[in-house]
């Protein structure tokens, strides 16, 4: 099979057969890139291996491009890399590896074009495209990757024990790739990975968490999920989330299985965002529910107080799993404190008060918000849900129509501290800032609009309750 037609857009290419051929050695396109072409699939990155020094090639294939074009040069690995527009082209040497059983790091040596296939995570990845002088455009298959392609089967090349013993992210990246593309894993391969599960625990976090992230971020997200759970590998790198599995009845009456409703908002976010950080609102918004469970026999089931206990789980998991605590992480946890407040406006009588409160703790934030709490309706019963939406429809609109009378999405009170202590000669105190918290409070409830003049006159009717006089 040859792929010369499909390579004519990457004229880089030409150049890379041609500096091989002057330099005498032969050259191949390998892994992601191939099978991204089969599939018709962007991809930016360009792995090319070199039968010889990927880095020699590296440098002629720059100085053929021009003398703009950069190499960078990664001695330690072998390695050189060139960006060419929007590409970039990474260049190795044929390598054979060789693994110690307490690390994932490989010894390396040269070799063949075949040691270097017979190295590869996947079968799909295995694939190579000649750039060589009569076989330009040629696939090199010899693990039958582009039948896996076809029939959507995820598989590695060599014994899949070994494969996961040598490198256990492999295990993470064989669930990534089934999330992204829809492929199934084939059965022997997943039966490894049940095996080799324990294996992860010599991984970093980061490198876990970077492969979960992509998991989050495919089209649905709950496919990856499931894979993890079942293999045995999320109750290693997310126990708090595997607690949220199972049903609990006492005297006839159950609750909900968390985890799958958990799944089932994480997909309905995939639907109408590629925000990571919203996904993982869905991912967190329950996880403190077996914490706070309780069972009444009046009314059954509870998990009080779970948005709370929720959010000051987040920075704990965050930190766990070397996610950034920065207001990625803030967002997260606000998001998590809050989901459940547009929920229980949509099913009471919806007040001016409790809605100017919801817009000023939301911020800029409140979109995100509501498709959280949008998501989070799984209910099995059409009318149900057919209701719900319907009430959150208003709760929408009322949100709307206040934030465009009121400005409250980045709300601040129109008197400070400062014209408190001026008005009244007062220096920092207790008394300050119990006037302004009586002003804020005043404008969310509507008593004084937020402009200087009516909440200059409250704060002076409230400083003179309290035995101040203006000076």
């Amino acid at each position: 099979m040859n792929f010369k037609e499909q390579l004519i857009p990457y004229p880089v290419l030409e150049k890379v057969a041609a500096a091989a051929k002057e330099l005498g050695v032969e050259a191949y396109i390998i892994g992601g890139f191939v099978r991204d072409l089969i599939l018709k699939r962007n991809s930016k990155d360009i792995d090319i291996v070199s039968i010889g020094s990927g880095i020699e090639l590296a440098e002629m294939v720059a100085g053929r491009l021009g003398p703009d074009v950069f190499v960078s040069v990664f001695k330690n690995f072998g390695t050189a890399q060139i960006r060419q527009g929007d590409l970039e082209i990474e260049f190795v040497g044929a390598r054979k590896e060789s693994y110690r059983s307490e690390s994932r790091k490989p010894a390396v040596e040269d070799g063949t074009l075949a040691d270097d296939q017979n190295r590869r995570d996947f079968t799909i990845n295995a694939m190579g495209i000649s750039l060589n002088a009569g076989t330009f455009g040629e696939l090199v298959d010899p693990f039958e990757g582009m039948s896996d392609l076809r029939k959507k089967i995820i598989r590695t090349p060599l014994d899949p024990e070994i494969t996961f013993s040598d490198d256990p992210l492999r295990m993470m990246r064989a669930i990534r790739f089934a999330s992204q593309l829809n492929f199934d894993i084939e059965p022997d391969t997943f039966d490894a990975i049940v095996k080799m599960k324990d294996r992860i625990s010599i991984v970093s976090m980061e490198r876990i968490s970077d492969e979960l992230n992509k998991i989050i971020r495919s089209k649905t997200p709950s496919y990856g999920f499931k894979l993890l759970y079942h293999a045995g590998l999320l109750a290693i790198i997310f126990p708090e989330m595997v607690e949220l599995q199972g049903v609990e009845h006492i005297e006839g009456k159950g609750h909900k299985d968390n985890f799958y409703h958990t799944l089932q908002v994480l997909d309905n976010v995939a639907q109408v965002s590629d925000d990571l950080w919203l996904r993982w609102a869905a991912i967190l918004h329950d996880i403190a529910k077996p914490a706070t469970k309780k069972f009444d026999k009046r009314h059954g089931w509870s998990f009080h107080n779970h948005e709370e206990v929720g959010a000051r789980m987040v920075p704990v998991i965050f930190r766990r799993m070397k996610l950034p605590l920065n207001e990625k992480m803030r967002f997260v946890k606000k998001l998590v404190r809050l989901h459940l407040r547009p929920i229980v406006l949509s099913k009471e009588e919806i007040t001016d008060s409790a809605m100017r409160r919801l817009l000023v703790e939301a911020g800029e934030d409140i979109e995100a918000l509501m498709n959280l709490c949008r998501a989070d309706i799984t209910s099995k019963n059409p009318e149900k849900v057919r209701r719900f939406i319907s009430n959150f429809d208003l709760v929408e609109q009322k949100l709307k129509d206040l934030e465009e009378r009121d400005k409250l999405r980045n709300f601040q009170p129109v008197i400070t501290g400062e014209m408190i202590m001026e008005a009244f000669g007062l220096k920092p105190a207790r008394e300050v800032g119990v006037i302004k918290e009586a002003i804020r409070e005043a404008i969310l409830e509507g008593i004084v609009p937020n402009e200087y003049e009516p909440a200059y006159a409250f704060m002076i009717r409230e400083g003179e309750k309290m035995g101040l006089k203006k000076v």
